[in-house]
């Protein structure tokens, strides 16, 4: 689903299996962010032939962290020459060590990914776009969020959702830094809020409220 100009969203709704929702950025960027489960990624790729994106149209896969629902579906895209594959360096580091037994609990295969783009914070141009990275550890060690100024969009992975935030009780997370990196997060200018789960936010004032609501209620359950 078109958003806005060149941002489209696939929010993942079903409720008998856990996957992420997924975002492509179009015009020259022309980005992936967390393609999802492997399995899924094909339906993905459909859905996103309705909008006229064609699976050559993909030039980077974007992970903001390595749990499968997020970056199991980065193998289909290992092959392919003019795709770059990119992680956070810290989340490189986690995935090769403990972060490999997340795929184990969940009955699958560490992916075969070559992350051939090493995500670190700080600016970083796609295309001939400007996004901020910003390291927002907490769910896992290497989680990032995709900040895109000039449409005010934030891509927010698994940090913050609508009224909730991400696990911390998976291998790496850890609650204080969670806290931390959302506290980071609501100084940011955002009109689109685009999480890993969950549903999508629009607008300035409904954001904050997002951010005060999450500060406010959620902290005290971390």
């Amino acid at each position: 689903m078109k958003l806005i100009d060149d941002i489209y969203v696939y929010e993942w709704t079903s409720f008998f299996d856990n996957n992420c929702n997924s975002f492509y950025i179009g015009g020259n960027v022309k980005a992936l962010i967390d393609p999802g489960l492997k399995k899924y990624v094909p339906d993905l790729l459909t859905s996103m032939e309705t909008d006229g994106i064609k699976r050559e149209d993909i030039r980077y896969v974007i992970n903001t962290h390595s749990h499968p629902d997020h970056f199991e579906g980065s193998e289909l895209f290992n092959d392919d020459p003019d795709v770059q594959i990119g992680l956070h360096e810290k989340e490189i580091s986690f995935l090769n060590e403990v972060g490999s037994m997340m795929y184990n609990w969940f009955g699958l295969d560490l992916p075969n990914v070559t992350i051939d783009m090493i995500l670190k914070e700080g600016t970083i141009i796609l295309g001939d776009e400007t996004f901020e990275v910003f390291l927002t550890p907490g769910h896992s060690p290497g989680s990032i969020a995709l900040y895109w100024p000039s449409k005010k969009a934030l891509f927010s992975g698994d940090v913050i959702f609508a009224q909730n935030v991400g696990r911390t009780d998976f291998p790496g997370g850890d609650g204080v830094l969670l806290k931390n990196s959302i506290v980071e997060l609501s100084k940011l200018d955002i009109d689109h809020f685009l999480p890993g789960h969950m549903g999508i936010i629009e607008g300035d004032e409904n954001i904050k409220h997002n951010f005060r609501y999450v500060i406010n209620t959620i902290f005290h359950y971390i």
